[in-house]
C-alpha cells in the first residue's frame, strides 16, 4: 500500500472523521463504521486533506485535466483545498468550479462558483464519499449542461465497498458503468481494515477482533464482489 494511503487512513482516525462502533446510516443500514468529512474543520486539516486528494488524483488522472468540480456543499472546500495542493505539489494550475444550490441572478450570476466551464475542458469531479451514487445523478447534468466538456472521472476519499442502487455492485462500479468514466477513492475499506487491524493508531487499537468481526458480518450482508 502506498505511504500516502497509510498516512491518510491514520489522518481520518486522528481527525475523528472515521469512527468505529455502531451507527445507523441514512439508508437504514446499521454499520460498524462511519465517515463524516464534515469533521475536517481546521486549516491544517484542510491543507493535509487537499494534499491526499491531490496525490490520489495525480496517481489516477495525472496532470492532463483542467478543472476540479466540487458539488455543493461539501465538495466546495474539497475542490478549493485540492487545487491549492495540486499547484503546490505538482506546479500545475488546475481551476476549481462548484455549483450553487440556488441560481444567483445578480453580480456573479449563474449556477457556478469559481471558474466557468468552457468547451474542451477536461473535468475531474471530487466528493467526500458515495454510497448510492445519487449525488452524481444530480452533478452529471449540471456539468454537462455547461458546454462540450469531458468528464474524466470521479475521486472520493473512501470506497465503502458496499452495494449501491442495483443491489449487486458498489456505487463506484455503478457510476463507471452508467456514465462511462472512471471512479476512484483515496482508500477502500479493505485497505483501512488491512492497515488498522490490531495495529495501534493514536495510541490505541482502533480495529480489534470484535470490530473486525462486526465489519466482516456487515459485508456479508451488504458487501459487493
Amino acid at each position: 500500500m502506498e505511504s500516502y494511503k497509510q498516512e491518510f487512513i491514520e489522518f481520518m482516525v486522528e481527525s475523528d472523521v472515521l469512527k468505529f462502533g455502531e451507527f445507523t446510516l441514512k439508508s437504514g443500514r446499521r454499520s460498524p463504521f462511519f465517515m463524516n468529512a464534515g469533521a475536517y474543520v481546521t486549516g491544517s486539516q484542510l491543507m493535509r486533506l487537499g494534499e491526499y486528494y491531490a496525490a490520489a488524483i495525480h496517481e489516477h488522472y495525472g496532470e492532463e485535466f483542467d478543472v476540479l468540480f466540487g458539488p455543493a456543499y461539501k465538495g466546495i472546500p474539497l475542490a478549493v483545498a485540492t487545487t491549492i495542493a495540486f499547484a503546490k505539489l505538482y506546479g500545475r494550475e488546475i481551476r476549481y468550479c462548484s455549483n450553487r444550490k440556488e441560481i444567483k441572478d445578480h453580480g456573479d450570476t449563474g449556477i457556478l462558483l469559481g471558474s466557468k466551464l468552457k468547451d474542451g475542458d477536461r473535468v475531474v469531479i471530487i466528493e467526500d464519499v458515495t454510497t448510492s451514487g445519487k449525488s452524481i445523478e444530480e452533478t452529471f447534468p449540471i456539468v454537462k449542461a455547461q458546454g462540450d466538456v469531458r468528464i474524466l472521472g470521479l475521486m472520493v476519499s473512501l470506497n465503502r465497498m458496499e452495494r449501491g442502487l442495483s443491489g449487486t455492485k458498489s456505487a463506484l462500479e455503478e457510476i463507471r458503468e452508467k456514465y462511462g468514466f472512471a471512479a476512484h477513492a483515496i482508500v477502500s475499506m479493505q485497505e483501512v481494515v488491512e492497515h488498522l487491524y490490531r495495529r495501534p493508531c493514536q495510541g490505541r487499537i482502533v480495529i480489534d477482533d470484535s470490530i473486525k468481526a462486526a465489519i466482516d458480518e456487515y459485508y456479508k450482508q451488504y458487501g459487493c464482489e
